[in-house]
């Protein structure tokens, strides 16, 4: 990608996990207007805080490191590549959580590669204030942000990566991890997984290391995802509440 990784900004995405801590945000968008009308919106909101408004992909790679933040609310328009754009950011802090802002609907294949990237959550500049606060905390909480047509595209792309792998990757789960995949499925955290478990928060991540590479997946979204296509989860898990219509 042409850039050395830079040490991850102290504190990036750890917030959540202190109570009375707000949500940090960086906004990173081209138009000052947009910028205005967004930093009021969090102005008014208990619980969110504005970092930073980078204007253009450079100040935004400098921002990241910079002020330590939760959510990376990110214009698609920012960058002519912005998958790779995206990869770059979170070269520097892996932990943030990035949603993409875009003017137009996404194509499958844009929706797919964007997932795969890292992107959170996808979300319409023109989507009403509500839901753009309900998409930040939502995406903050670890859950993603994605319309029913995207998570559909995301679990045909899943179902031909895993076309013909053959039994051995579908290796039975125990009790235990079953519902530590159901419970992952259904956007709860690692906190709150142990808590129902009555174990530590690194025994919670020690069993999704190894179920991350038993079913080859990279991380609780692609889990989510591949655990609904292939019926791995102890009970209905209600998808996240999607946006309105991008």
């Amino acid at each position: 990608m042409g850039n050395e990784p830079v040490k991850p900004a102290s504190g990036s995405a750890e917030s959540l996990t202190k109570p009375g801590v707000p949500i940090r945000v960086i906004l990173a968008d081209s138009q000052s207007l947009y910028r205005v009308g967004i930093r009021k919106i969090f102005g008014s909101e208990d619980g969110i805080q504005l970092v930073a408004q980078p204007e253009t992909l450079g100040h935004t790679l400098e921002a990241v490191v910079k002020f330590p933040a939760d959510v990376l609310l990110f214009e698609a328009a920012l960058s002519e590549e912005p998958a790779e754009a995206v990869a770059q950011v979170l070269e520097r802090v892996p932990g943030l959580k990035v949603v993409l802002l875009i003017d137009q609907p996404l194509r499958e294949e844009e929706t797919v590669e964007f997932v795969r990237r890292g992107v959170r959550g996808i979300v319409s500049r023109s989507v009403p204030p509500e839901l753009l606060v309900r998409c930040v905390r939502k995406v903050a909480a670890g859950e993603p942000w994605l319309d029913k047509r995207s998570v559909h595209w995301l679990a045909q792309a899943y179902r031909v990566q895993t076309r013909g792998s053959g039994p051995h990757s579908r290796m039975r789960l125990s009790e235990k991890e079953q519902t530590i995949v159901t419970l992952v499925t259904d956007g709860r955290r690692n906190k709150e997984i142990a808590r129902e478990l009555g174990t530590t928060e690194q025994v919670v991540k020690n069993y999704l290391r190894r179920i991350y590479e038993r079913f080859g997946v990279a991380d609780r979204l692609e889990l989510a995802i591949y655990s609904l296509q292939h019926g791995l989860v102890k009970r209905e898990v209600k998808p996240a509440e999607p946006p309105a219509k991008t």
